[in-house]
């Protein structure tokens, strides 16, 4: 999965938390998100607005809170996860394991949330 086809993917699956996410389309949204925060802060700064976190990067954090946490349960299941382990997150300490489950491959059964991820060589 590319970078566009993720982003279009996890929009369309707004709010699916059901289901896998292979690695490329989460860690290709995250940075998208990364990329749009960083757009809103910029756009903030050419506004005047020196405190960093503006109108615009509220905005944009707004419109990929639901899909990455979606596509963060979606890509912790496919490790055989449950999505609410994104809530170690919380803990400065929990962002490792969770790095590491993410950027692990993830099973190639099928396992208790569906069918393993078959991606096609585009």
């Amino acid at each position: 999965m590319n970078f566009s086809q993720s982003i279009s993917y996890c929009f369309s699956n707004y709010a699916n938390f059901n289901g896998r996410a292979s690695r490329s389309e989460c860690w290709w949204f995250f940075l998208f998100g990364i990329i749009l925060q960083f757009v809103g802060t910029i756009w903030d700064s050419a506004t005047g607005d020196t405190s960093g976190s503006g109108v615009m990067y509220w905005i944009a954090y707004a419109v990929i809170f639901i899909p990455s946490l979606a596509v963060g349960a979606r890509r912790l299941h496919d490790v055989d996860k449950s999505g609410w382990w994104q809530l170690i997150s919380l803990t400065v300490i929990g962002l490792i394991p969770l790095i590491f489950w993410m950027a692990t491959e993830g099973t190639k059964k099928n396992n208790s949330h569906g069918k393993p991820i078959k991606l096609k060589n585009t």
